[in-house]
């Protein structure tokens, strides 16, 4: 079962970016579809963006569509976020996420394995 870590969280001002990475500790993660979701207070844990394990089919919710890039080196056993154009609404904790199922690649419910999560906080 693949073990997540996540960093590169921090504060950051309105339009900045930040990037996100994602650690498989057990090596595996090659086998593995993989998400970021995020949670803010008082709200549910949405949809980011994901990424099939070959790197080939990403999806992202519409709002960090054209804004927030995933990427993933399976070499390295690393899952990226790229995220430009930083706005408050995105302050969040960030999560990353692992499957091996199949269904809506949108849907938490899907995802089976998760990491601790960093939180990214957006000052306007």
């Amino acid at each position: 079962q693949v073990q997540l870590k996540e960093s590169g969280g921090g504060l950051v001002q309105a339009g900045g970016s930040l990037r996100l990475s994602c650690v498989d500790y057990t090596f595996t993660m090659e086998r593995y579809h993989m998400g970021w979701f995020r949670q803010a207070p008082g709200r549910e844990r949405d949809f980011v963006a994901s990424i099939d394990w070959k790197g080939a089919i990403t999806s992202y919710a519409d709002s960090v569509q054209g804004r927030f890039t995933v990427s993933r080196d399976n070499a390295e056993n690393k899952l990226y976020l790229q995220m430009n154009s930083l706005k408050p609404e995105d302050t969040a904790v960030y999560y990353c996420a692992a499957t091996t199922g199949f269904g809506n690649i949108r849907s938490r419910a899907l995802y089976d394995n998760w990491g601790q999560g960093t939180q990214v906080t957006v000052s306007s």
